[in-house]
C-alpha cells in the first residue's frame, strides 16, 4: 500500500480507534458506568424520541386518512395538530383501557385469595380424590400440603413490626422515584410533540448538517441508511401493534368458544403484553392462568392447553410472516434477533434487535450484491448448492 497522506489518515484513524478500544476493554466496569449515567442525563430526550417515534404511527395514518389532499401552510399546521392529539388520545385511551380493564380484575383476584385460599386448598384436595385412581402421586403430594395460617400472619405481623423504618424508607423512595418519573415522562411528551410538530424542518437541518461536514457520498450513505432505518423501524412498529391486535382477538374469541372466564381481561391482557416479540403472550397467559385458577383449577389447566397451542400458531405462522414479510428479514432470522436481543438487553432488546437485524440483513445483502456484480459472478452460480 502506498504510504500516500490519505493512506496515512487512514492508519493512523485505525492505530487510535484500536488504542480506545483496547482502553475501553481494560476499563469496562468504568466504562459501562459511564454510560449508564450518560444514559440516565439523556433519558428525558431518550423517551421524547421514542413516544414521538410511537406517536408518528397513527399520526401519520391519520393524516393520509383525513387530509389526503395537498395542504397549504396555515391548513398543515392546523391538520398536523388536529392528528397529533388524536394519536395522543388514542394512545392515552388504550393505556387507560388496559388499566382501568386488567388492575380491577387483578385486585378481585388478590382479593379472593386472601379470603379463600384456605377453602381453596381444601377442594384442590377434594378434586385430587376424584382422581385418585389415574394420578395416586399427584393426590398425595397435594394431601400432604398442610399450611399454618395462623403461623404465616404472625408471621407477617413480626416482619411489619420490626421493618417499620425500612418500610417507611422504601415508600420514600418510591414516593421519590415516582415523581422523578412522571416529570421525566412529561418532559419526554413535551419533547415529543416539538420533535412531532416540525420533523420536516428538523430532517431538514439534518441532512444540511450532514452535507456540510462529510464528503458527499459519505452523506448520500448516511440519509439513505437514515431513512431505511426510518422505514423498517415504523413498519415494524405499526405491523407489531397489528400483530398484537390479532393476538388479542384470537384469544378473545377462542376463550369465548371453551367459555373460559376473565375473557376479555385476560386477552386484552395477552394482547398488551404481546407487544413483546413470541414471548410477551406467555407474560400475559401466566397472569391469565392465575386469575381462572382462583375460579376453576380444570378451566386453568385446559386454559394452558390452549394458549400453548395458540401461541404455536400464531409464533410459528402469524408472527414470523407477518412482521418478517413486513421488515424484509426472514422468520430464522426473526427468531435469533429475538433469542440475541433477549439475551443481551431483555425485553427491550426483543423488541428492537428485530428491526436492528432487519437493517443489517438489507444492507449486508446489498453489499453482496455489488461485490458480486463488481466481480461479474452470476447469479445462477451463487444458487446452486
Amino acid at each position: 500500500m502506498e504510504l500516500s497522506q490519505k493512506n496515512i489518515k487512514k492508519i493512523l484513524f485505525i492505530v487510535m480507534i484500536s488504542v480506545l478500544f483496547y482502553s475501553g476493554l481494560q476499563n469496562l466496569t468504568s466504562v459501562i458506568n459511564y454510560l449508564k449515567s450518560i444514559f440516565a442525563l439523556l433519558s428525558p430526550l431518550i423517551m421524547g424520541l421514542a413516544i414521538a417515534f410511537i406517536l408518528n404511527v397513527p399520526m401519520k395514518m391519520l393524516e393520509r386518512l383525513l387530509f389526503p389532499l395537498p395542504k397549504k401552510t396555515i391548513i398543515k399546521k392546523i391538520s398536523r395538530i388536529t392528528c397529533l392529539l388524536l394519536s395522543i388520545i388514542m394512545a392515552s385511551a388504550i393505556i387507560f383501557f388496559v388499566a382501568f380493564l386488567v388492575i380491577p380484575e387483578m385486585v378481585d383476584t388478590f382479593t379472593i385469595i386472601k379470603h379463600t385460599a384456605p377453602a381453596f386448598f381444601t377442594e384442590i384436595q377434594i378434586w385430587a380424590e376424584k382422581w385418585s385412581g389415574q394420578l395416586p402421586e399427584l393426590r398425595q403430594w397435594i394431601v400432604n400440603l398442610q399450611f399454618d395460617w395462623d403461623r404465616i400472619g404472625s408471621s407477617l405481623a413480626n416482619f411489619i413490626k420490626s421493618g417499620t423504618s425500612t418500610v417507611l424508607g422504601s415508600a420514600l423512595a418510591a414516593v421519590s422515584s415516582i415523581f422523578s418519573g412522571t416529570v421525566t415522562l412529561v418532559m419526554s411528551i413535551i419533547f415529543a410533540i416539538y420533535i412531532l410538530m416540525s420533523k420536516e424542518k428538523l430532517t431538514y437541518q439534518a441532512k444540511r448538517l450532514i452535507y456540510a461536514f462529510l464528503p458527499e457520498k459519505s452523506a448520500d450513505r448516511i440519509v439513505y441508511i437514515s431513512k431505511l432505518s426510518y422505514k423498517t423501524f415504523y413498519s415494524f412498529v405499526a405491523i407489531q401493534f397489528t400483530e398484537a391486535v390479532i393476538l388479542g382477538a384470537l384469544c378473545f374469541m377462542g376463550m369465548i368458544i371453551f367459555r373460559f372466564p376473565h375473557a376479555a381481561t385476560i386477552s386484552v391482557l395477552i394482547g398488551f403484553t404481546a407487544l413483546i416479540p413470541l414471548v410477551g403472550a406467555f407474560i400475559g397467559a401466566a397472569l391469565g392462568v392465575f386469575m381462572i385458577l382462583m375460579v376453576s383449577p380444570i378451566k386453568a389447566l385446559w386454559f394452558i392447553v390452549f394458549i400453548i397451542v395458540l401461541q404455536q400458531i400464531e409464533g410459528n405462522l402469524i408472527y414470523p410472516r407477518v412482521v418478517g414479510t413486513s421488515i424484509g428479514l426472514p422468520a430464522i432470522w426473526v427468531f435469533a434477533a429475538v433469542i440475541l436481543g433477549g439475551s443481551t438487553l431483555g425485553i427491550l432488546g426483543m423488541m428492537v434487535f428485530v428491526p436492528i437485524c432487519s437493517i443489517i440483513y438489507k444492507l449486508i445483502g446489498e453489499s453482496v450484491s455489488v461485490r458480486l456484480a463488481s466481480k461479474d459472478i452470476k447469479t445462477e452460480k451463487t444458487n446452486s448448492i
